[in-house]
């Protein structure tokens, strides 16, 4: 229960910081997703019901705040939540692993989708600039910044979700 009242202020205070601090964090022409790297770590530590249900929040949050055609958003962050789903049952004896592992193809993921829709709604861009200027070091910024979000997102699920008999 308290993993989903938390959703609400914890997703609005990361997409808050996200629009104001992190955007303004920028490697070549690339920027990290906070909020990507915050989903992916969710969902690699707590139930699926809440993670899709943060996904959801987020996308709806991102949508709102940001430029990006809504679809994008969507469907890049439930790839997020899906592959940290898939992976956290495959690879559970390698958790940052799995991280780096969803943060990477999720950032490829939604890096591309989001130039195909530039192109699409006409804004042309040069592929291989955007890839090298862009795409890469957006990547890379979120591989850098998923350890620390990996370590806090992993203490918050021992707090809303405490094992029985460890004090």
């Amino acid at each position: 229960m308290i993993r989903n009242i938390i959703a609400f202020p914890l997703l609005a205070l990361v997409v808050m910081i996200q629009s104001t601090a992190i955007s303004q964090i920028i490697l070549l022409s690339g920027y990290a997703d906070l909020v990507l790297i915050i989903l992916a770590a969710w969902a690699l530590h707590a139930e699926s019901t809440t993670a899709w249900l943060w996904a959801v929040v987020a996308s709806i949050m991102v949508s709102f705040v940001s430029e990006m055609p809504w679809p994008v958003v969507f469907l890049g962050y439930l790839l997020v939540v899906y592959l940290a789903q898939l992976l956290r049952l495959r690879v559970w004896q390698a958790p940052l692993l799995a991280m780096f592992s969803v943060v990477f193809i999720g950032a490829l993921v939604m890096n591309l989708m989001a130039l195909l829709a530039l192109i699409l709604f006409g804004r042309p861009l040069p592929f291989t600039e955007s890839v090298g200027l862009i795409v890469l070091p957006s990547i890379l910024l979120n591989l850098l910044f998923s350890i620390p979000v990996f370590v806090i997102v992993r203490d918050l699920t021992q707090w809303t979700n405490p094992k029985p008999g460890v004090e």
